[in-house]
C-alpha cells in the first residue's frame, strides 16, 4: 500500500497546503497545514518524498517550503565541511 493512500490531508481543502506569501494569512494557513500534517500518520514518508522530488511550494511533511529548502541545503553544507576537515594540508610536519 502506498503511503498516500494512509495520508490524511486529501480530506483537508488543498489550498490549505499551498499558502500565498509569507506573512499574515499565509502565516496562519501554513500553521494550519503544518497542525494537520502532525495527526497525520505518513509525516515522514510525505517529507522524505517532497525533499527527494524537489517539491519547491507547499506545505510536505509538515515543512514549508523555505524549512525544506534549508534541510535540502544542510547536507550539502557538512559534506563540504566534512570533505575540507579530511583534506591532508601542506604545512608543519607534512612531509613532501
Amino acid at each position: 500500500m502506498d503511503w498516500r493512500s494512509r495520508a490524511i490531508c486529501p480530506q483537508e481543502d488543498p489550498e490549505l497546503f499551498f499558502p500565498i506569501g509569507r506573512g499574515g494569512l499565509a502565516k496562519l494557513q501554513t500553521e494550519e497545514a503544518k497542525s494537520v500534517c502532525r495527526r497525520c500518520p505518513v509525516q515522514e514518508q510525505c517529507l522524505e518524498w517532497a525533499l527527494e522530488t524537489a517539491q519547491d511550494s507547499g506545505v510536505w511533511g509538515g515543512q514549508s517550503e523555505d524549512e525544506r529548502r534549508a534541510m535540502r541545503r544542510r547536507p550539502t553544507r557538512q559534506r563540504a565541511r566534512s570533505a575540507g576537515a579530511k583534506q591532508p594540508t601542506a604545512g608543519v610536519g607534512s612531509q613532501r
